[in-house]
């Protein structure tokens, strides 16, 4: 039943973002929380987000961390991490959602958005990571494994794009955060 709602849902969102085409953002593409609810980037009401597929049996899991420092650092300036779990690369999340919720919120005390499993590249790619690296992207090309961050602003504009290797907390990223929470 459960991956009926899901294949239900992804299909309502494939054609909706086909049937708005260029009048949707990448804020509007429907996507669901951890818990399979239908939201978007815009209902998570921060000014600027970095939206990052994450896993739990990578080499990188461990940038949990320094992602949840950010979001604790920023979020009171309306900046928030999202998190997209993905089984891509390496079958490195083969978790369940609950089993992921609660891997995040034991190992690394996880308070940020957990999104629902997606697919970040292949013929199964999410609408949104669709619209963040395909050929009309800011920073098109494929997603190189997990923890690929972009920063990306509650009207769908994506800022920049980091690398997984690049630390969640290293100089280039805080700094684009926090210029972009001070552009007016």
């Amino acid at each position: 039943m459960h991956l009926r709602k899901t294949l239900y849902f992804m299909a309502s969102a494939l054609t909706a973002v086909a049937a708005l085409g260029a009048a949707i953002t990448l804020a509007e593409v429907p996507v669901q929380d951890i818990d399979g609810k239908p939201t978007t980037l815009k209902a998570q009401k921060a000014k600027v987000m970095l939206v990052v597929n994450v896993a739990s049996k990578c080499g990188l899991t461990p940038q949990y961390e320094a992602l949840e420092k950010l979001h604790r650092k920023y979020k009171d300036q309306g900046f928030s991490v999202v998190g997209f779990p993905c089984n891509d690369f390496g079958a490195q999340e083969p978790g369940t959602t609950e089993e992921i919720k609660e891997f995040c919120k034991s190992k690394y005390d996880v308070s940020f958005p957990l999104m629902g499993k997606v697919h970040v590249k292949g013929p199964e790619q999410h609408p949104l990571y669709a619209g963040l690296t395909g050929p009309g992207a800011a920073f098109p090309g494929d997603i190189e494994w997990n923890f690929g961050k972009f920063l990306v602003t509650a009207d769908g504009k994506v800022l920049k794009r980091f690398s997984p290797r690049t630390a969640p907390d290293a100089g280039e990223v805080t700094a684009a955060i926090e210029a972009a929470l001070s552009a007016k």
